[in-house]
């Protein structure tokens, strides 16, 4: 009998172990909303917020596979920036960790998907050990950056100022 119980744990360990190994992994990047969501299974199990390209620097739209994985990896293209927890998905593109959480939750990227360094740990070990069962969805547009403020001129501040000192003088 007790055999039979430990024959029985086995074959359930095994059959979860299977059912773990199996989950399918399905990551959904919304540049509109600058969101990602990570579903296992059918199941959503995160939302995060992420940064994707800002103007002039692109997030390519469209379903991929991770191609490599890289724990601590360094941008060679822009100064040797820390890029931990690396997913590439399209060539040069990853998802990847930031020290810039600041940042997160709108455009700001040279184009990568940036996640605060835990979130990108967390997902970076998921697709690690579901690497075949993963897919990266990216769709949406990015939202329109706000042109940077203009710094006015002395004479248009002189300009603005002048007809408030006029009508202060009639007062």
């Amino acid at each position: 009998m007790r055999a039979f119980h430990c024959a029985a744990a086995v074959l359930v360990g095994l059959f979860l172990w299977t059912a773990e190994a199996a989950a399918s992994i399905v990551v959904r990047v919304d540049k509109s909303s600058q969101t990602m969501r990570v579903i296992v299974d059918g199941e959503q199990r995160f939302t995060w917020a992420v940064s994707t390209g800002r103007a002039g620097y692109n997030t390519p739209n469209g379903s991929y596979r991770p191609q490599r994985l890289e724990r601590n990896w360094r941008s060679r293209k822009y100064g040797m920036a820390p890029m931990p927890h690396s997913i590439f998905f399209r060539g040069g593109y990853a998802i990847h960790g930031t020290n810039m959480v600041g940042r997160l939750g709108r455009v700001d990227s040279h184009g990568c998907i940036r996640l605060a360094p835990g979130n990108a740990r967390t997902l970076f070990e998921m697709v690690a050990r579901q690497r075949g069962a993963t897919r990266i969805v990216i769709e949406g547009t990015s939202p329109r950056q706000a042109p940077p403020a203009m710094v006015a001129s002395r004479a248009t501040r002189q300009a603005a100022a002048a007809p408030r000192t006029a009508q202060m003088r009639l007062a």
